[in-house]
């Protein structure tokens, strides 16, 4: 497959406003879509939308709090509409708020089918970001990815650099929860002992085998594939250098 969007999560340049620029810039590198965060557009979805539509770029998905659904559904739903989106995607989890046990995770797998099932009736799919905690052993040998993404409407936005930082077999892991990749986060981890940038890395400078993840990526039922640095310095250089090797790895 050559057809796959490229897109570029806007936490990466949170340190680098402002998004308007940012914006101008991975339209002229050749990104097709953005994926936001709640800091990208504020309270003006609206006014981010017509950002987006001045440069040509495409919003089909975004990070949006698990609070925030939690607090009000409606209004997420119709900030999803004005932005465009095509799958709403809750990002993380604070420490604070994870379940200590394996009945707690499968409550917050139900509260995540319960946002699902509502956002796949206003049109919408509804998908979970992973870090690394969600692939911790508990002790009935599951793990939190498990229950997260037990109801049949929740989709999954994988984040491959997170993934291997866990430890896990990237590829395994991704064959994993068939028909459920939503999109891939496209992110690579710095060799070891490199601790610039938080050991992350401009994609296809780093420890993963990108290549050998391609089969998997092309059969996985989505083309959106988006690219992430958690903590770049410079991030326009990792938005260049990250977008020239992915486009070439999957032919464009």
């Amino acid at each position: 497959m050559s057809d796959y969007r490229i897109s570029f999560q806007l936490y990466s340049a949170r340190n680098f406003p402002p998004v308007e620029a940012q914006l101008e810039t991975l339209a002229a590198i050749g990104f097709d879509a953005v994926e936001p965060y709640r800091g990208s557009y504020g309270d003006d979805p609206a006014g981010f939308r017509r950002q987006l539509d001045a440069v040509g770029l495409a919003c089909p998905t975004a990070h949006i709090g698990l609070a925030d659904l939690d607090a009000d559904r409606a209004a997420v739903i119709e900030t999803a509409r004005i932005l465009g989106l095509e799958t709403v995607i809750s990002p993380f989890l604070p420490p604070d708020q994870r379940p200590d046990d394996v009945e707690g995770w499968q409550a917050l797998g139900a509260r995540l089918q319960e946002h699902a099932a509502a956002l796949r009736a206003a049109g919408l799919k509804y998908a979970w970001h992973n870090h690394a905690f969600e692939y911790a052993t508990l002790p009935d040998g599951s793990r939190p990815i498990d229950h997260l993404l037990a109801g049949p409407d929740v989709m999954f936005e994988a984040d491959i650099g997170w993934i291997a930082r866990a430890d896990c077999d990237v590829k395994a892991e991704l064959e994993r929860f068939p028909g459920k990749l939503a999109a891939f986060h496209v992110k690579d981890v710095a060799p070891e002992g490199v601790t610039e940038d938080d050991g992350w890395t401009d994609v296809g400078a780093g420890i993963i085998d990108w290549q050998a993840l391609l089969p998997v990526i092309a059969s996985s039922g989505t083309d959106l594939l988006v690219l992430e640095h958690d903590a770049p310095s410079d991030w326009r250089s990792f938005a260049e250098n990250s977008f020239r090797f992915l486009a070439g790895l999957v032919g464009r």
